[in-house]
């Protein structure tokens, strides 16, 4: 197999030439241009036709996400970007995997962490070059932008509804339609995806009605740092109300929480009403695992909720899910997995789909009203 063929864009000559440099030491992976911005960019991946770019957030001229736009307009293909952790960094890097990026890495604090960062952009380089370029060109990034009301105070109310009008015509028809029949029977819904869930998440969110019954917990693996701007970022599209998940919050109808990155997530009854628990653990997080997990948090919420929950798992790599997942169906709650023709990564749902975890096999698109069909 020839190497993947990467284009490396920055505005920081020192880090095109350090990134440039490392890749290079890696068989598998040829550097075949560099780029000072992101017109610099655009002008060439349509000239070396690269199978994968790194993409700086933060730019002049053309910054990183209005030329990531540009690229999956134009000529889709696997983006990585490279993020700070900056207020602006984290939001802007959001805003890049809701608008098709594939993922990300953080640029490093210190000389030190120059080598783990660029061996963690090799393994997400050969990841980016196998997804098939399709997944980018059929793929709708593209979501209406939508603005939540705002209360006394300077609140939002999860309406979904713009200050002083209707919902945009938009808006009704990315929303699937309300919910007319509820049997009680779901008492919450559990999301998992990994790479490429951002803009999944995107697409199944805001499509959740305002009078959607059940609440909801997403568990995307993240960084830390980055899982509260996307809850922000959910928040402003959606019709719900999506908040990053604190110790004690309740699970409730309206809700939609987004699992902190960093903590473990359990479910807790009492009495009737259920809360989440957070815990940082006592133990590291062993290689290639995650915290929070899916299977954590899917495998508790069977313990609490019983039949009466709903397990949903999206594009991503790996198997992180398949067996909480597996843990719903086992106790008569009802499972989705992501149809391999709309995700990104088929590495997660192939897993639940071959441990027979999966009632339904759905595309993305139709994921949101077979969430509802289930209630």
């Amino acid at each position: 197999m020839p190497p993947a063929k990467v284009l490396v864009v920055d505005d920081s000559a020192l880090m095109r030439q350090l990134i440039s440099k490392m890749l290079g030491n890696y068989k598998d992976i040829q550097v075949i241009g560099t780029a000072v911005n992101g017109q610099d960019a655009l002008d060439k991946v349509k000239v070396l036709k690269p199978d994968v770019v790194t993409l700086d957030v933060e730019m002049p001229v053309l910054d990183g996400l209005a030329a990531l736009r540009r690229i999956m307009r134009e000529c889709p293909l696997p983006v990585i970007m490279c993020s700070t952790l900056t207020a602006l960094g984290t939001r802007a890097t959001i805003e890049s995997l809701a608008a098709g990026a594939l993922d990300f890495i953080t640029k490093p604090t210190g000389p030190s962490r120059l080598n783990p960062m660029v061996e963690e952009l090799a393994g997400k380089i050969r990841v980016a070059a196998a997804v098939p370029l399709s997944r980018f060109a059929r793929r709708p990034f593209s979501v209406m932008h939508t603005s939540k009301p705002v209360g006394a105070g300077g609140t939002t109310m999860a309406s979904g509804r713009q200050a002083g009008g209707a919902v945009p015509a938009a808006e009704r028809r990315t929303a699937v339609s309300s919910v007319a029949r509820f049997t009680g029977r779901t008492r919450v819904v559990v999301i998992g995806c990994s790479t490429g869930g951002p803009a999944a998440l995107q697409q199944v969110v805001p499509a959740l009605p305002r009078d959607f019954p059940v609440p909801v917990v997403i568990v995307q693996h993240i960084p830390v740092g980055f899982s509260k701007p996307l809850a922000e970022h959910l928040d402003r599209k959606s019709h719900l109300e999506v908040r990053h998940a604190e110790d004690g919050d309740l699970i409730r109808t309206g809700r939609v929480l987004v699992a902190p990155a960093g903590f473990d997530l359990t479910f807790r009854d009492r009495g009737g009403s259920v809360s989440v628990i957070l815990d940082r653990g006592s133990a590291p997080v062993p290689p290639g695992g995650f915290r929070p997990s899916v299977d954590g948090v899917m495998t508790s919420a069977a313990r609490v909720f019983g039949d009466s929950a709903i397990g949903v798992l999206m594009t991503g790599m790996g198997r992180d899910g398949a067996m909480g997942m597996k843990e719903i169906k086992n106790c008569k709650g009802r499972t989705i997995a992501e149809a391999e023709s709309s995700c990104v990564v088929y590495g997660m749902p192939r897993a639940a789909v071959d441990a027979g975890a999966a009632d339904r096999v759905t595309p993305l698109p139709q994921i949101a009203q077979e969430i509802i069909n289930m209630l």
